[in-house]
């Protein structure tokens, strides 16, 4: 008795300490000088890379790496009557690009989820955190009486605050699905190159946004923490 009873303590005593690695395909999206709110149609492939460690029940630091497309035309902007509004109609430009982001967030998560004596094997959560991000994007105009001064190229290197909520779901003792939607808020103006343009013909006073929203697949590592009594004297666990 006092053997097992000494193996269950050291085995319960320290929750399980777990960790996941995991993989995700989704979409960004684009909220800017081009995309003034966002639209469905803007959506392009993305893919993202994470490492979870779980620091206790509700509380989950994750860094992860997303790289993905980026999109938007003046052309798909609705108007209050259903058509291109006045402005974009004038200006008929697209952007188009790419972004890579690195991001370490805490997620909030509302069960345990890796529990599995229990029946409920999932969880919602929130997460925030902060971000650096590398884009590269091009706006062109087809309207040719702006004399190209709407064409623009480069690149855009910044920081950016991820919010947003998910979901996780343990398929077994170490496979877990998972779906997320956020938003990034950029503290920049230029991922489309267009903050410095005619005040009549852009908001420079509303910096941009982006998205990614996807599902992931993880695998969870499990590791037993025994007290350090129980470490510096094993006799006590025979």
């Amino acid at each position: 008795m006092l053997q097992a009873g000494s193996a269950l303590f050291c085995a319960s005593a320290h929750a399980q300490n777990t960790s996941e690695v995991g993989i995700g395909l989704g979409a960004t999206n684009y909220r800017g000088e081009v995309s003034p709110a966002y639209q469905l149609q803007n959506n392009r492939p993305a893919f993202t890379v994470f490492y979870r460690k779980d620091v206790s029940v509700p509380i989950t630091l994750r860094g992860g790496f997303t790289a993905g497309l980026l999109r938007a035309d003046d052309g798909n902007v609705e108007g209050v009557n259903g058509g291109v509004p006045p402005l974009q109609n004038y200006r008929q430009v697209n952007t188009k690009g790419s972004i890579l982001e690195a991001s370490a967030v805490v997620e909030y998560n509302f069960m345990d989820y890796h529990y599995r004596t229990d029946k409920v094997h999932f969880t919602p959560y929130l997460f925030a955190g902060i971000a650096g991000f590398y884009a590269n994007t091009t706006s062109v105009s087809n309207n040719t009486t702006l004399g190209g001064a709407f064409n623009r190229s480069g690149s855009t290197l910044g920081f950016a605050i991820p919010a947003g909520v998910g979901f996780k779901y343990a398929l077994s003792e170490h496979i877990n699905l998972g779906l997320e939607v956020g938003v990034r808020k950029a503290f920049t103006d230029q991922l489309d190159h267009l903050a410095d343009q005619d005040p009549l013909l852009v908001n420079s006073h509303d910096q941009d946004w982006y998205y990614y929203s996807g599902l992931s697949l993880s695998y969870t590592f499990f590791k037993i923490r025994c007290p350090d009594q129980y470490k510096k004297n094993k006799k006590l666990l025979k």
